[in-house]
């Protein structure tokens, strides 16, 4: 499936069994200009990446939403670029010179500019999608702030994150290493197993 539609599939599930997690998600309205972000980057980016961003617009004003598994709200174009300038900032004398492996999917201790931030928890962990070069490239990584490392690949790529996590709502499996609950007031809460 494609990335537009599992998202679409995602959001409806969430109004209808989170309605209040769905009510903090926005759609990329006007959707962003790519080759803008391309340019910033100083990357391609994986046309799945882009169907991302022209779809989801991340939260209202920041909101923490944990609608990806273990507790991480997605960003929008803008909040994606936010967050890599703050990393780039953090990180400025690796920046050119990061102490991670050359190809996707592998070892890092220090934040690499070839990971773009899909999604955030607030404390400065993030997933990411790593696009350094090699077959592993677009898959996506958990980016731990504390612990400056990413571990291995938890999703091959984006569609593969979204079709987890639409499988385990809808059928109330796992996605990575957490299953999906709502809370009373109408939250998605993940629960590590």
């Amino acid at each position: 499936m494609d990335v537009t539609l599992l998202w679409t599939k995602i959001t409806l599930w969430l109004a209808e069994h989170a309605p209040t997690t769905a009510s903090e998600l926005r759609q990329a309205q006007p959707p962003p200009d790519m080759a803008e972000f391309e340019s910033g980057f100083e990357l391609a980016l994986p046309h799945q990446l882009k169907e991302w961003w022209s779809c989801c617009g991340g939260t209202e004003t920041g909101a923490l939403t944990d609608v990806l598994p273990p507790f991480y709200t997605p960003y929008g174009a803008p909040g994606a670029w936010r967050v890599w300038c703050e990393l780039r900032e953090i990180w400025a004398d690796k920046w050119h010179r990061p102490a991670c492996d050359y190809y996707a999917g592998s070892a890092g201790s220090s934040f690499h500019p070839a990971w773009i931030p899909i999604a955030g928890d607030g404390f400065a962990d993030e997933l990411v999608v790593d696009l350094r070069p090699g077959p592993l490239r677009g898959c996506v990584l958990e980016w731990e702030q504390e612990m400056s490392r990413v571990g291995p690949p938890l999703w091959a790529d984006l569609a593969s994150m979204l079709a987890d996590v639409h499988h385990a709502l809808v059928e109330g499996g796992s996605a990575g290493y957490s299953r999906p609950t709502v809370t009373e007031d109408g939250r998605l809460d993940w629960q590590i197993r």
